[in-house]
């Protein structure tokens, strides 16, 4: 299969590159490099497949069309993997039409060149933070009156709306994977056990937003990752929403005291106000995940945990 990824040398992307490349496919990939983050992390994140002969790069913003073009127009593409995003929670109330622009009219921009080019598969990179003030104990697919808490949830959901209607008209068959709380090796600098691994081993300030208490289904990369290759052979339906979680959360007490404990330093804590974009929790059910992908989580957190500290210099 010749498989499309965007952002493919992001933290996810590269992953997914990795393990497709590893299964024979070949893997078109395409990242702009965005700023948000150094682009030394991302060219190392490639480091691994980069010279495979059968990935080629090309560095690509989603919004601008006529190099879009170029892409499927000069590659047989099967399937997209689309993983391209604007990220960061907080950060998208500071500069919304940045995020307006990448995550959805990037999507339309992918969308319209499947439509253009015949291509009948995508596979999206949503997010827990769609279901944001949702009071149920499992976060279901099937939730409706959903009330986003940021830019950024706000545009996953929007982007997911426009999937589901270029579903519906163009028959391109669609899955929307709501990833929560990914973690692993290659991780974002600015999320969470990242920072708070760097500032334990530092002796930094650490700070904690609220009292602790909060949770999040934290979910390995590698599972993630497993997750989306299991929704590109996905057939039965034209259009699906799934979780993809661990269905074991953790409260933000508990990931600190681990990772003082796998570092062997004290934690200097600050405490501050929860901010209003975050979500308290998240607690995914995966019962769909586990019947229409046969996805099951693997890896335990205190086991991804430790692997993380292990390979945090690497």
């Amino acid at each position: 299969m010749n498989i499309l990824i965007t952002g493919c040398a992001g933290f996810i992307g590269s992953w997914v590159c990795q393990k497709l490349l590893a299964n024979g496919h070949k893997v078109v990939g395409i990242d702009n490099f965005d700023p948000f983050y150094d682009k030394s992390i991302k060219q190392h994140n490639m480091k691994e497949f980069i010279s495979n002969p059968n990935f080629s790069f090309s560095e690509v913003d989603i919004t601008d069309m006529g190099s879009l073009d170029n892409i499927f127009n000069g590659n047989d593409v099967d399937v997209v993997v689309h993983l391209a995003a604007k990220a960061g929670v907080r950060y998208s109330g500071l500069y919304p039409l940045d995020y307006l622009k990448t995550n959805v009219f990037g999507t339309l921009c992918i969308l319209e060149c499947m439509k253009k080019y015949g291509v009948k598969k995508i596979i999206f990179s949503s997010s827990s933070s769609v279901y944001g003030n949702c009071t149920a104990e499992k976060f279901t697919e099937d939730l409706t009156n959903l009330k986003q808490l940021s830019v950024y949830a706000q545009t996953k959901k929007t982007a997911e709306d426009y999937i589901e209607l270029y579903s519906r008209r163009y028959g391109i068959n669609a899955v929307c994977l709501r990833f929560f709380t990914v973690y692993g090796k290659r991780q974002r600098p600015d999320l969470a056990i990242t920072k708070f691994t760097s500032q334990i081993r530092n002796g930094e300030i650490l700070t904690m937003y609220g009292d602790g208490s909060s949770y999040r289904d934290y979910t390995h990369v590698e599972d993630i990752s497993d997750g989306i290759i299991s929704a590109i052979y996905y057939d039965q339906t034209p259009y699906e929403i799934i979780n993809l979680g661990c269905e074991n959360p953790v409260n933000l007490s508990y990931l600190i005291s681990l990772l003082e404990k796998l570092i062997g330093k004290k934690a200097n804590i600050k405490t501050e106000p929860v901010p209003c974009e975050d979500m308290i929790r998240t607690y995914a059910d995966i019962s769909k995940a586990k019947k229409l992908l046969n996805y099951i989580p693997k890896i335990k957190f205190q086991d991804g945990i430790s692997k993380f500290i292990e390979d945090f210099n690497d």
